[in-house]
């Protein structure tokens, strides 16, 4: 397949582009869907899951599917591992959008289960990690068992004729979100909102290939970037600081990842507040490229929450426009 996507103008907190095919981190049920579906025109293209975030992101590559959507980062466990691992060294892909997804978990087992019964949860690392005081308080000393998603727990119990079952999972009780159990109400559900924390969010990107039109600014925009250390000396994260700090350029997040080369070799996963597009925005992203020359653009798209940027006058593009044509002046051009 080789489908080529397509720009919708709709306003600030609807810049991504429609596709006809997704794929995204199945099976159906995860959070990873329920984020697909707030992607405009999704009801309109069909929609693949994948095993895993390696396998969407391959799929996209690829060409077999338009996009991908995959977890990125979560409120409680941090950044998504393999998600900023594959970006940061598979072929070059970019970030259309961002969605923000509140997280609430459900405990579910077969019929006739109980909790008293329950001596094995299975679910995806990063929601046993915002379960855990939950089962330390009501299921003392219970193992826990990795699951490729939080989905991928309750639907193995099904065997696709109504009837629910752990036989030969190696678990009692799977952890998932409340949209499985609707889709499939045969799940016995032993405990309901069982997160540590109920403000809890999971952030999702929408994933294409470079080609993809690029968002155009809002005002309120965020870009991510990959920044590999370039060398390792005292100051030289400093230095890479500095070009965002001497251009106004806010950082939102950054977070470091080995990157599986050698001991004590690492990158940077960043995100910063504005849009490529924006002169403070690129100036800083030529500093950094200049300095590090294996910096990678992951896109420059809207913020999910739609917050605006406050950028000080002396960081406006007519200040840096002004700046550049005096210099320009004075050297002649």
């Amino acid at each position: 397949m080789n489908a080529a996507l397509s720009g919708v103008a709709s306003g600030p907190v609807d810049p991504g582009p429609y596709a006809r095919e997704y794929a995204f981190l199945g099976p159906e049920g995860t959070f990873t869907e329920a984020a697909l579906r707030q992607v405009p025109g999704v009801d309109d293209a069909a929609c693949t899951p994948m095993s895993s975030v390696p396998a969407a992101l391959a799929a996209v590559r690829e060409e077999r599917v338009d996009a991908a959507v995959v977890p990125i980062e979560n409120s409680v466990e941090g950044g998504v591992t393999a998600t900023l691992d594959d970006v940061s060294f598979g072929a070059e892909l970019r970030i259309l959008r961002e969605i923000l997804v509140p997280i609430q978990f459900v405990l579910v087992a077969p019929p006739g289960v109980s909790l008293s019964d329950v001596h094995a949860v299975a679910t995806h690392s990063h929601a046993w990690a915002q379960i855990r005081g939950w089962v330390e308080q009501n299921l003392p000393g219970v193992s826990y068992v990795p699951a490729s998603s939080t989905a991928a727990s309750a639907m193995d119990m099904l065997d696709g004729t109504g009837g629910v079952s752990t036989e030969g999972l190696g678990y009692d009780a799977g952890v998932c979100s409340p949209v499985v159990v609707q889709r499939h109400p045969e799940l016995n559900v032993l405990a309901e909102d069982i997160g540590d924390n109920e403000h809890a969010v999971t952030r999702f990107v929408l994933v294409a290939r470079p080609d993809a039109p690029m968002p155009e600014p809002t005002g309120a925009d965020k870009t991510s970037l990959v920044i590999p250390l370039w060398e390792d000396r005292p100051g030289a994260l400093l230095e890479i600081l500095e070009q965002f700090a001497t251009r106004g350029v806010n950082l939102t997040r950054i977070e470091s990842r080995p990157t599986g080369t050698h001991l004590g070799d690492y990158f940077f996963s960043v995100d910063i507040d504005g849009h490529i597009r924006e002169d403070r925005v690129s100036e800083a992203l030529m500093g950094v490229r200049r300095i590090c020359p294996r910096t990678r653009f992951l896109g420059s798209y809207p913020r999910a929450d739609g917050r605006a940027v406050h950028v000080a006058k002396h960081y406006s593009d007519a200040a840096f426009i002004q700046a550049r044509s005096w210099v320009n002046n004075l050297k002649g051009h």
